[in-house]
């Protein structure tokens, strides 16, 4: 179910120009078709894809997943060059936040200061901008060393 799930977030995302902020109810709804043909030849079309667009790993046929190691913005190290790997929270709302600001999978960043009286960080983009997080989003987005 998972794979099917993720397979169709692709789909709607690369294929039918789909926000990433919009593809999780309507692949819910497409999980639930029970042709593995029509999975198989999803994700063959797709070019078998390895993750969906929030950044998590497919699962292949036998449900065997690839993990990459990644660790939560908030624990992550200051003047250390990371890109986005993935994001916990999947919500519309933490979505469009994160697309404004530019904080999309593969979005390089260091982490130029961090403030202990709220956890919040400050993060530099490779677009040269910065920005400072709250804690909470922090908390929701995975990164890896670049």
């Amino acid at each position: 179910m998972v794979r099917k799930h993720r397979l169709w977030e692709v789909f709607l995302v690369n294929k039918l120009n789909y926000a990433w902020d919009e593809v999780h109810d309507l692949a819910e709804q497409l999980e639930h078709i029970k042709s593995d043909t029509l999975i198989d030849k999803l994700e063959e079309y797709l070019e078998f894809p390895t993750h969906d667009p929030h950044g998590d790993p497919i699962p292949d046929k036998n449900g065997n997943i690839s993990l990459k190691k990644t660790e939560l913005l908030s624990v992550a190290k200051k003047n250390i060059l990371y890109k986005i790997a993935n994001v916990k929270d999947n919500s519309r709302p933490f979505l469009q936040f994160l697309n404004k600001h530019s904080l999309v999978i593969d979005t390089e960043l260091t982490i130029i200061d961090k403030f202990d009286f709220d956890d919040s960080v400050t993060i530099k983009l490779q677009f040269g901008n910065t920005l400072t997080l709250s804690k909470k989003i922090c908390a929701n987005v995975f990164v890896t060393i670049k």
